[in-house]
């Protein structure tokens, strides 16, 4: 059983509700003039690294004759995955091992993978288990922009809270994450030295401003609700006798952002990422 990410990288509930956010319906648009796929054929599509499964459900709805597959590595996060989304096949599975036979897939697709994996065994799995002509799509997150609202600013608690967590050595690197990175240049580069053609590459932009008149309520409290979900997992990871205390902090900080939302009184915090989209052909 492997739980390492989920654990001591970005949990479940985190990391689903951020990326259900980013492949919402709304933005759909901006994927599909890239991903190039034909809505109505009978496509078999493979996630590779699905986390908790939001994009593998978005192309669920976004393909609905298509047959998705999605792997990931962590057991925690399959296991979400089987419990709340329908209509997908999800596996543990690893991208550098995929336990598919040749020419199995039309489609392979995964959403910032390509960092964490040696590039020969990431493009070289994709190409093996896609049928001739099939088209391998690699998103990875590039730099966005962030901005607070006033009333969710670390307060003087926080900072003294953050201030008493001793530094740990860098666990993210002893935890191999991030350690092939490449620039909006490489991707496309490594793509194509790893035996791809008529590589392509397209941006998506995703803009999460809760006050923005063109997001429903719904829309607006989810990314709210994202974002407290995010700062309460990162007390309870630090398992601090301190936390409970800091949690209370901030789901009063979120309750009051909730509050001002619905009063109409705008604090036009946002947060907008910005995708990159490499489309290639076997």
């Amino acid at each position: 059983m492997n739980t390492i990410w989920s654990e001591h990288v970005q949990g479940t509930m985190t990391l689903y509700l951020s990326r259900m956010l980013r492949f919402d319906d709304m933005f759909f648009e901006q994927y599909k003039d890239v991903f190039d796929l034909d809505q109505n054929a009978k496509l078999r599509i493979l996630e590779i690294g699905c986390g908790p499964g939001a994009l593998a459900e978005a192309m669920h709805r976004w393909y609905p004759m298509a047959h998705v597959t999605a792997i990931d590595r962590d057991s925690n996060f399959i296991s979400f995955a089987k419990e709340n989304i329908k209509g997908v096949d999800f596996m543990e599975g690893d991208a550098t091992h995929l336990p598919f036979e040749d020419n199995t897939f039309d489609v392979t697709i995964s959403n910032t993978v390509q960092e964490h994996v040696d590039p020969t065994a990431f493009w070289g799995e994709q190409r093996r288990v896609l049928r001739p002509g099939g088209v391998c799509l690699c998103l990875s997150a590039r730099k966005g922009l962030h901005c607070t609202a006033p009333c969710l600013e670390p307060t003087e608690k926080e900072k003294a809270f953050w201030e008493s967590i001793p530094q740990q050595e860098d666990d993210l690197e002893k935890l191999n994450v991030c350690r092939f990175p490449k620039s909006e240049s490489e991707i496309p580069a490594s793509m194509e030295e790893n035996g791809f053609t008529n590589v392509t590459t397209g941006y998506a932009i995703i803009d999460l401003t809760p006050d923005a008149p063109k997001h429903s309520a719904k829309m607006a409290e989810l990314m709210i609700e994202a974002m407290r979900q995010n700062d309460l997992e990162s007390i309870q990871s630090t398992r601090s006798d301190h936390a409970g205390e800091i949690i209370s902090v901030i789901n009063s900080k979120y309750d009051e952002r909730i509050r001002l939302y619905r009063e109409g009184m705008k604090q036009w915090d946002t947060s907008v990422s910005v995708t990159m989209i490499v489309r290639g052909m076997k």
